[in-house]
């Protein structure tokens, strides 16, 4: 196949290649995307619990290694899109106090070159583009904007407004989830146009109705459909970038395309891979001029791994709870600590409702003992379901490399806490004890899951301690950038997505400027 060249290549169509091409194609220079996988079928399967999370047909069919030898499946999903055709469409905006360096019980959040006020513009042009539904002011921890949410928050059902009023009892600030979601309410119910239909196949399903705001539907097939510069190549795997002489060039990006190796060219490349593919390209790229793998003169590609500390729990409340839609509220209030512990701990929001087929993969022999005569439909019936984050820490043994031809995956656990929670639930009525849903964080992958990765290249102004500049440019190469959450030197509690649109955008204003 002959070389073409293009303006810029972007390697990867998740929130951050989707988002920046989106915003290139408007310059008219040539973009051509490159994603390994294909458009997810569409199929009623893609609201069957059973195909989704326990049989986890959508996951990579890959296998990786701990660092006890222990073979694990990533939870990672190559198609177009990335992992936001599951993802639960949480926007939220990190903290403002999130950009500086924060204590916690088992060390230190690193601080930002750059500051939330640097970010703003970008966070309100990303909830534009992915039709973020919130109500600002809602959340004690939400940092100021200079715009409100462009769609009204997605409302409460029934059990989830109580559960709300509670907590307001008991002195905490619950808010209105912001949602990627392409809803339109009236009553609080779905008008007759609108494509999301509020239905128990939210979070962590592929949209049938593509009524998700994933980057499939926000970014890349609106590029596709209004601009005849922007192509898409998929079912490409991107093998490795090679470079001039010199070393400081990328000239060339090295492709498997229906088992035929296709080289190609363009002024700029941009890796979008998510944090742990993107890492894993540099490394095999390695050569003369960079032996220990592109853009690795500092050593840090493929270090400071985070993926949060994340825990998606069910608790048995005595009345039944017949919430359809219930990724709808969270809770900060113990965002950077609590009266009775100094430190943060975390995240706590609603995620989608059991189903019984998760349940029954799922559960705790303890659970059986405690309720052994409760089918499991009945105890889904009586079920909530939460999602706890807390911020993983940057450790630089917390790594992904290559060991030969295996993938190796480091992670030493930090801030594990549910305490508060507990507490929550059980003045609120639920049982004691919860149980964790272990298929939301991805089918037999290690604790924490990867959904939330971050890291491995860090943004940062000495090359000495970081592999990319404040642009995002690689500091040992003129023409490389990444634009996923590699960049992250913290991730905070919060959900990385809005974070990495946003940074994808300011990215494509730097690239903008110097393509014209």
């Amino acid at each position: 196949m002959p070389e073409t060249h293009y303006d810029v290549i972007v390697i990867g169509t998740g929130p951050g290649g989707a988002s920046l091409a989106y915003r290139l194609a408007q310059t008219g220079k040539k973009i051509l995307m490159l994603e390994r996988g294909d458009y997810l079928p569409r199929s009623q399967k893609n609201w069957d619990s059973q195909t989704v999370f326990v049989d986890a047909a959508y996951q990579a069919p890959e296998t990786w290694y701990d660092s006890k030898g222990r073979d694990f499946h990533p939870g990672l999903h190559y198609y177009v899109g990335g992992n936001s055709k599951v993802y639960g469409a949480a926007l939220f905006r990190l903290r403002e106090r999130d950009f500086d360096e924060i204590r916690h019980a088992d060390g230190i959040s690193p601080a930002w070159p750059l500051k939330y006020g640097d970010f703003e513009p970008f966070y309100t042009a990303a909830e534009q583009l992915f039709h973020v539904h919130g109500e600002a002011g809602e959340d004690p921890n939400e940092p100021w904007r200079s715009r409100a949410f462009p769609h009204p928050a997605v409302s409460h059902e029934p059990r989830i407004e109580e559960l709300n009023a509670r907590l307001r009892e008991d002195g905490l600030n619950p808010f209105h989830l912001p949602l990627g979601i392409l809803l339109d309410e009236q009553n609080g119910k779905p008008t007759p146009t609108s494509i999301c239909i509020r239905c128990d196949a939210f979070d962590g399903f592929p949209c049938l109705l593509n009524g998700k705001a994933d980057a499939q539907v926000m970014c890349v097939d609106p590029a596709l459909a209004a601009y005849p510069n922007c192509t898409l190549q998929t079912n490409t795997y991107v093998r490795r970038l090679l470079t001039d002489a010199s070393g400081q060039t990328v000239t060339a990006v090295e492709a498997i395309q229906n088992g035929i190796i296709v080289n190609y060219v363009a002024d700029l490349v941009v890796v979008a891979c998510g944090a742990l593919s993107s890492a894993l390209l540099l490394l095999r790229s390695s050569n003369e001029k960079h032996p220990s793998g592109l853009a690795n003169g500092s050593g840090q590609v493929g270090r400071n791994y985070m993926r949060h500390n994340q825990s998606v729990l069910m608790a048995l409340m005595p009345e039944v709870n017949d919430t359809i839609f219930q990724k709808t509220l969270a809770v900060s209030d113990f965002y950077f600590g609590a009266d009775d512990y100094e430190y943060p701990l975390g995240l706590i929001q609603m995620c989608a409702t059991s189903h019984p087929a998760q349940v029954k993969a799922e559960a705790l022999p303890e659970w059986l003992k405690w309720a052994p005569n409760m089918p499991f439909d009945l105890m889904v019936r009586h079920s909530m379901d939460f999602w706890l984050s807390s911020e993983d820490l940057p450790l630089p043994q917390n790594r992904i490399f290559y060991e030969g031809e295996r993938v190796m995956l480091d992670l030493t656990e930090t801030n594990m806490t549910a305490a508060k929670l507990e507490q929550a639930l059980t003045r609120n009525g639920a049982h004691p004890k919860l149980m964790e849903r272990s298929l939301y964080l991805g089918k037999d992958i290690p604790p924490g899951g990867t959904a939330h990765q971050a890291g491995t290249c860090r943004f940062g102004t000495d090359p000495r301690s970081s592999v990319l500049d404040l642009n995002c440019k690689a500091h040992e190469l003129d023409n490389l950038y990444i634009a996923d959450a590699s960049f992250f030197p913290s991730i905070g509690a919060v959900n990385p997505t809005l974070t990495i649109i946003a940074n994808a955008l300011r990215i494509a204003d730097h690239l903008t400027e110097r393509l014209s």
